[in-house]
């Protein structure tokens, strides 16, 4: 069985997907995970579809240190951003399966949220790399771990007429005191 970092509060309600040692930059991943977090299951697709044609972005966060600015970024509240192909197009079949394991589920596919994204640094895939003078160096891969979680989201509870006086025991104990007068 695999491991997740956390399970879901309702696992009737929930579907979930994992990759690991994912072949892709690990900075990368993070920011196109992050990217999709709060999404419906569906608009996360499309978004990521729409990444790889240039129409949408990725917003840069966290890991934005040499990245470019692009005038799309400005729906995100934003000014730096990139279209990472291998990272999107990796996210984009992870939700992808997170879709078909929520059908599996039988949940309603159109009302599912996505409510948790980890991104976690994988052991690094080591190679060698040969230079001048008959040296050699390093040639490191930083793969990751990602996981998804999505609930079926439920009708909103309408709001009561009347909201219910709050007291504090103080006020509570001053107004008995006041009625048994």
């Amino acid at each position: 069985m695999v491991k997740y970092s956390r399970q879901p509060a309702e696992s009737a309600k929930s579907a979930k997907c994992r990759i690991s040692d994912l072949r892709a930059h690990y900075k990368n991943t993070y920011e196109v995970a992050r990217a999709t977090k709060g999404m419906k299951l569906k608009r996360a697709i499309t978004y990521m579809d729409n990444v790889l044609e240039h129409k949408q972005i990725i917003p840069f966060r966290r890991y934005s240190g040499g990245v470019g600015r692009a005038s799309q970024a400005k729906e995100f509240k934003h000014t730096q951003g990139r279209w990472p192909e291998k990272s999107v197009k990796a996210v984009r079949e992870l939700l992808r399966n997170l879709k078909a394991n929520a059908e599996t589920a039988k949940l309603d596919v159109d009302a599912c949220v996505i409510n948790h994204v980890v991104v976690q640094r994988a052991v690094s895939g080591r190679r060698r790399t040969y230079r001048a003078h008959g040296r050699i160096s390093p040639y490191l891969s930083s793969n990751c771990h990602v996981e998804f979680h999505c609930f079926q989201k439920t009708k909103d509870v309408a709001k009561a007429d009347k909201p219910a006086l709050r007291m504090t025991k103080k006020q509570a104990a001053v107004k008995r005191l006041a009625i048994g007068k």
